[in-house]
């Protein structure tokens, strides 16, 4: 009776245990480009590895039922070996958030890291204590960093998404990373002068209130916007719009900045179709704030919002 009784205990923790991740994470390591003198096991062993770390740590103290869990996508392209067991890679990191009354997921993130360096050895454990980032070695520490800085980047949108500034605590976990980051020759984007697009700015972005206005934009975009399109279309879209508005303002007063940018990449086409329906006028104010914020894909709204 009493193994019978630790069992169903023993059950009901796992059970909860289970709901209580924030992530359902797919990662996915292409290692194609490395060398055939590198044994490729060792990088299918990192993707488990990766994986169980995202989807099996507890990154809040909040607890999420399996259909709550942020759905997203990490792709490691391994580049090139740049010593023994140390590697140079690129990261694309995807997650989306879905759409009330609808199966439809919209895009938090669709971002591109191209400046990874990392040492694994295989069955080396996949290990992240925000209050020592560094780790004992830098090198090998910054993979998880990285991983660990997105997760936070990621769980903040998700949560700006739903209240005002409501990921502000987890970009502040993502600011504490580069507080602390890792520090090799090898290693680059997380210092201010490491580029005008890293992981530096887009946090620095993110936390600085001269940026207030993206945090608006955001809520604006999605619980006023999306969230509305299925009751009140001509709400949600007239809420997208301000949104839009807000980034404007935000890229007049501080020209090229890194998140503008990041807002729209992978978002063209949804926004194409939002306004596709609207009133001449409201396509028109659209169009205009799209060509200037997004000039990558001015082209595209052109042709949809013409």
């Amino acid at each position: 009776m009493i193994k019978r009784v630790a069992k169903i205990l023993l059950l009901l923790l796992v059970v909860q245990y289970s709901i209580a991740q924030e992530f359902e994470s797919r990662v996915t390591v292409n290692s194609s480009r490395v060398s055939s003198q590198v044994d490729k096991k060792v990088f299918q062993t990192l993707q488990t590895g990766l994986q169980n770390f995202l989807n099996n740590r507890k990154w809040t103290s909040e607890t999420y039922q399996p259909n709550e869990r942020i759905v997203c996508s990490f792709l490691l392209n391994i580049e090139k070996a740049i010593g023994t067991n140390v590697f140079q890679a690129t990261l694309t990191v995807q997650a989306a958030r879905p759409i009330y009354n609808s199966s439809y997921q919209s895009a938090l993130i669709n971002h591109m890291d191209e400046a990874i360096s990392f040492k694994y050895v295989e069955f080396q454990p996949i290990e992240f204590n925000e209050n020592r980032v560094q780790g004992t070695d830098p090198i090998v520490a910054n993979l998880t960093a990285v991983f660990a800085y997105y997760a936070y980047i990621i769980l903040a949108l998700d949560h700006n998404s739903f209240a005002l500034r409501g990921g502000d605590p987890y970009f502040q976990k993502a600011q504490n990373i580069v507080n602390n980051a890792p520090e090799n020759r090898d290693i680059v984007g997380w210092r201010p002068f490491d580029g005008l697009r890293n992981r530096y700015w887009l946090i620095e972005n993110f936390t600085n209130n001269r940026y207030n206005l993206i945090h608006d934009a955001l809520y604006n975009y999605f619980r006023l916007g999306m969230d509305r399109m299925y009751e009140n279309e001509a709400e949600g879209r007239n809420a997208v719009l301000n949104c839009l508005q807000l980034i404007n303002t935000v890229n007049t007063e501080i020209p090229n900045s890194m998140v503008v940018q990041f807002f729209f990449q992978g978002r063209a086409n949804e926004l194409s179709k939002v306004f596709k329906k609207s009133s001449p006028d409201e396509k028109n104010r659209a169009l205009e704030i799209l060509s200037k914020v997004d000039i990558t894909n001015s082209v595209l709204y052109k042709q949809e919002l013409k």
